[in-house]
């Protein structure tokens, strides 16, 4: 689940910037096919990947783990909060 999340939000980070994947890979220092599977949540990378990531992105490594929240619907808030 949070390795989904990872990819999904290093391929919105990725996007954002204009990238493209072998782009980023070409920066990175790793393979296209590396990048498609970590944006795909089917591998993570390494904690010194991560660093090289976030140096890419120009962001905090805890920056790649900022996910957006989906909203509940109504009654799922109210009773969360119960």
């Amino acid at each position: 689940m949070i390795q989904e999340k990872l990819g999904q939000r290093i391929a919105a980070l990725r996007k954002t910037r204009k990238l493209t994947q072998a782009g980023l890979a070409r920066m990175i220092g790793c393979s296209e096919d590396f990048i498609s599977l970590v944006e795909r949540g089917v591998n993570a990378p390494s904690v010194a990947g991560l660093e090289k990531f976030a140096r890419v992105f120009r962001v905090e490594i805890r920056d790649l783990f900022t996910f957006e929240r989906r909203k509940l619907p109504r009654k799922a808030r109210s009773l969360r909060h119960s």
